[in-house]
């Protein structure tokens, strides 16, 4: 951390570029995964203070936009003074400044709760039995942390990957996933080598309407990669049918992730009202 005194003397973009990085050293410490050496330790300012005054520094950018200034000002007026969100607020905008934006992996999330426990069980988790879905050949690390993060979230039992997925274990597969992919049972096979005495659909154009699908009790949704949709074989495997999203738009698209979370919804929706 950098003495606001020192900050202050600086200009332009070097000073904004120590201030972003300031603030991220910040929201890392707030969040409680500081790293080793970057801990807040003055002991002159509570973080709060020194937080504040840093927020103070960055109103005083020329360049900062009357809509960002008064965003930043009422939250360094607000009653209760949420330190993260001052830190997030004001390093977005002096790296809009700088003219750099933030990566999915770049965010700062706060640490999930372990799936194990403090003696090294793994924690009890509640599922719709038999419920699965299988990702095939899903390349972005973001969009099959996605994918497992809705099916924990939402109730699947286990998900299934082809072997042209991404690794689950790719540290941005991991960290898009929230904690999801150590929680979630998950195996690789490809499509031959599903279960066989289960029912399997796919989420494709031209298929039966979401609203109309009868969703079975249980059973593996399958998703197609985010260039080519489901593929043939896929489609042939999938003997319980196809449901499909139907949609107004011009592009009339949606990212992988989105769409199984909507698909997720509706057949939790049946499950719990007993609709077959």
């Amino acid at each position: 951390m950098i003495e606001p005194f020192k900050l202050s003397q600086l200009s332009g973009g070097q000073k904004r570029r120590k201030l972003a990085l300031t603030f991220g050293a910040l929201e890392r410490d707030i969040a409680g995964i500081a790293e080793k050496g970057m801990e807040y330790n003055f002991t002159s300012m509570s973080r709060a203070e020194y937080t504040k005054k840093m927020a103070l520094l960055v109103l005083d950018d020329p360049k900062l936009s009357q809509s960002a200034a008064a965003e930043l000002r009422a939250l360094i007026e607000a009653d209760t003074f949420d330190e993260r969100r001052v830190c997030n607020c004001a390093r977005n905008h002096l790296l809009e400044l700088i003219g750099t934006f933030p990566a999915e992996w770049d965010l700062v999330i706060a640490p999930h709760e372990s799936p194990v426990d403090e003696n090294g069980v793994v924690r009890n988790r509640d599922f719709y039995p038999g419920v699965a879905v299988y990702a095939e050949d899903i390349r972005s690390p973001f969009n099959l942390g996605s994918i497992f993060r809705t099916a924990e979230g939402m109730g699947a039992e286990r998900v299934y990957i082809s072997p042209g997925c991404v690794d689950p274990e790719q540290p941005r597969a991991v960290r898009s996933g929230m904690g999801c992919i150590e929680t979630m049972g998950w195996e690789r096979l490809a499509v031959e080598r599903l279960p066989s005495d289960v029912p399997v659909f796919a989420l494709e154009t031209g298929g039966t309407p979401i609203d109309e699908f009868v969703f079975p009790p249980h059973g593996i949704c399958v998703l197609g990669s985010e260039e080519l949709g489901v593929s043939p074989q896929a489609l042939r495997r999938a003997t319980y049918g196809t449901v499909t999203i139907p949609m107004i738009g011009l592009k009339a698209s949606l990212n992988v992730g989105v769409a199984f979370g909507i698909l997720m919804q509706k057949w939790c929706e049946a499950l719990r009202s007993g609709r077959r």
